[in-house]
């Protein structure tokens, strides 16, 4: 037994061929595996015609499969693509022929050979007459496994995902061989359909030691999986084409008895099993939760997710992508938990070279999430150098801090051509900043920022920050922006931006605007409604400039006024005292004058910028508010 290695810490890896006791090392075993005669058994149920034709074709150890249908010329198909065999149309009389050379068809219209691999399996009309053949070769390769040798060792359950004929039923067989005569276990090979171990009752010799059970009628194969536990105490089983919830559920019975199970299903890749819902179990089964506000805030998603429901039942999981060329997913409940959250998973590729080398490289992974931040906590040097289809990148060199100096704005190569009223314009401004700063004629302007330094953020970032507004008005923000006399910056260009601003509906609504922002790793601030005092909060809390511990200063109350008039100001200005001297320092409620409704919703948003609770009662004319403390 050789040691397995350890793949989720490699990026690329070329590994030797596994040794392996292959029944190259016993010529009489061999040859009793690679007869000649299998392919001829297939032949001899073939008319006559066709079996001449196979025979004397250049390619015939290459074939894969024939086709007879009735009406149709007959087919064979190879790795290149299928050809005509003959000019003449298949007849009742030629299936007729076929039929009765070949066992009885089961309940999923398969038949076998005895102590061969071949299949082959009929088309019905309603009438139940078979109008049609498909004669599969089946052959004992030996080596498949290479790739994957280590973690069939490791004994843990695997589950093999592939289209039809790249080869899953020929893994299994010689997974079940290497488990029962390499590694000494007791193996038993749930055979639905005698493909795994032929047809007859003598299971053919590919499978080694393993032992085979058949089962009566592919409806009852869940049953038989459970009975091959309690009574012939295996340590593996072995199940080809899992494809109903009552497999899917018995597989999971086994898996917690403490067996190991290998196995195929249907889909081509893991994404495809998690939508399934017959099948989805394998992996763990997906059900819907809905999170409270603080989880839903720290995972940045909706209230209402998808999560896994259990441990899956198989650990491991092998996409089958080529016959050399497959994808491993070393733990099947990260990977599941990671697409679920709308994430890139990161498996691994193992393919075989020209030289007969396994090589191991590591697929790309999900992007780094990025802290509220907007910047990552972890130094450049200690990062460990990013590998793409097994090349290491050249590392990062280090960069300014800023927001600005990230690179993500676009810096044009050749310099507008200057027309007239810019160059007026330019006179102007170099008259402006000369007489700002006190220079003469002659002086420089870089003389005047000389002095100066660079204004940065609460977290580091260069000022101004660019915003992104989605679906906020752009007179509101200016307003709020001029007023507070904050360094915000709206922008229309999302790749330039430091920031999306955002209502919280329109987010939850949009998963385009979520996958833009998360790929650009930019940080979307929602905000319940589009009020103003509502906005400059989100932009407050942006800049973090309420978590500085800054004096707050006292608010425009043109902000909150819709008309500008003196009662309006007069009713604000009555709410501010109230909260300042009253609410706020002694913590008592305060009852405020009657006030229309319209200037009672002023007063409302007034209260809610100081972060405190208000609500109005009695009848009209008299209905006023009541503000109460934190």
């Amino acid at each position: 037994m050789t040691n397995p290695i350890e793949p989720s810490t490699l990026d690329q890896t070329v590994l030797e061929p596994a040794e392996t006791t292959t029944p190259e090392d016993n010529p009489a075993k061999l040859r009793q595996l690679q007869s000649p005669n299998d392919l001829q058994k297939l032949l001899a149920i073939l008319p006559e015609q066709l079996r001449q034709r196979i025979e004397n074709h250049p390619k015939k150890e290459y074939l894969i499969e024939v086709v007879m249908d009735l009406g149709r010329l007959p087919e064979v198909r190879f790795p290149e693509g299928p050809e005509d065999l003959s000019d003449q149309v298949i007849t009742l009389d030629d299936l007729k022929e076929s039929i009765t050379k070949v066992g009885d068809f089961g309940g999923d219209n398969r038949a076998g050979i005895e102590r061969t691999l071949h299949r082959i399996s009929a088309i019905r009309n309603r009438r139940g007459e078979v109008i049609g053949l498909t004669c599969r070769v089946g052959r004992a390769v030996f080596g498949t496994i290479g790739m994957i040798r280590d973690l069939v060792e490791s004994g843990k359950s695997i589950l093999m995902l592939g289209r039809p004929g790249v080869g899953k039923t020929t893994a299994l067989r010689e997974i079940a061989r290497v488990l029962a005569d390499d590694l000494g276990k007791r193996v038993v090979i749930i055979d639905s359909s005698n493909e795994i171990a032929g047809d007859g009752d003598v299971p053919h010799p590919a499978i080694g030691r393993a032992r085979r059970m058949q089962v009566a009628h592919p409806e009852l194969q869940h049953q038989v999986m459970i009975e091959a536990v309690e009574n012939h105490t295996p340590e593996v089983i072995i199940i080809d084409e899992i494809g109903t919830e009552l497999e899917a559920q018995a597989a999971r019975t086994i898996a917690e008895r403490g067996v190991q199970l290998v196995g195929t299903a249907h889909g081509n890749y893991l994404e495809n099993l998690i939508k399934n819902p017959t099948l989805s179990d394998l992996v763990g089964g997906i059900q819907s939760v809905t999170l409270g506000d603080e989880e839903a805030r720290r995972r940045g998603s909706q209230k209402s997710v998808l999560e896994r429901k259990a441990l899956p039942t198989f650990e491991i999981a092998v996409e089958m992508q080529e016959r050399q060329k497959w994808t491993v997913h070393p733990d099947v409940s990260q990977t599941v938990d990671m697409l679920l959250r709308g994430r890139i998973a990161s498996p691994e590729i193992r393919s075989v070279d020209a030289l007969g080398k396994i090589v191991v490289e590591q697929g790309p992974g999900s992007p780094v999430a990025t802290p509220p931040n907007g910047r990552r906590n972890v130094p450049l040097g200690s990062q460990p150098p990013a590998i793409y289809h097994g090349k290491p990148l050249s590392p990062v060199p280090d960069l300014p801090q800023g927001w600005r100096s990230t690179g993500r704005m676009s810096v044009p190569s050749v310099a507008p051509a200057r027309t007239a009223e810019s160059q007026a314009f330019e006179q102007l401004l170099d008259q402006s900043i000369r007489k700002g700063f006190d220079l003469k004629d002659d002086q420089p302007l870089s003389d005047a920022v000389a002095g100066l330094k660079t204004e940065y953020g609460p977290n580091g970032e260069e000022l101004p920050v660019y915003v992104y507004p989605y679906g906020l008005g752009r007179h509101q923000l200016e307003q709020v922006i001029v007023t507070l006399n904050l360094p915000v910056v709206l922008t229309k260009d999302l790749d330039g931006a430091d920031a999306v601003l955002a209502l919280r509906s329109h987010v939850k609504n949009h998963n385009k605007l979520r996958h833009l922002a998360k790929a650009r790793q930019i940080p979307i601030h929602t905000l319940k409604s589009s009020s103003l005092p509502q906005i400059a909060q989100s932009l407050r809390r942006l800049l973090n400039l309420d978590d500085l511990g800054l004096p707050e200063v006292p608010p425009d109350l043109s902000i909150f006024a819709k008309g500008g008039g003196e009662d309006e100001i007069e009713a604000l200005e009555e709410a501010r005292l109230a909260v300042e001297q009253i609410v706020v320092p002694k913590g008592q409620p305060v009852e405020l004058l009657p006030r229309t409704p319209l200037v009672r919703k002023m007063q409302h948003e007034l209260v809610e910028h100081y972060r405190l609770k208000s609500r109005s009662f009695g009848d009209e004319p008299n209905r006023r508010l009541r503000i109460y403390p934190a």
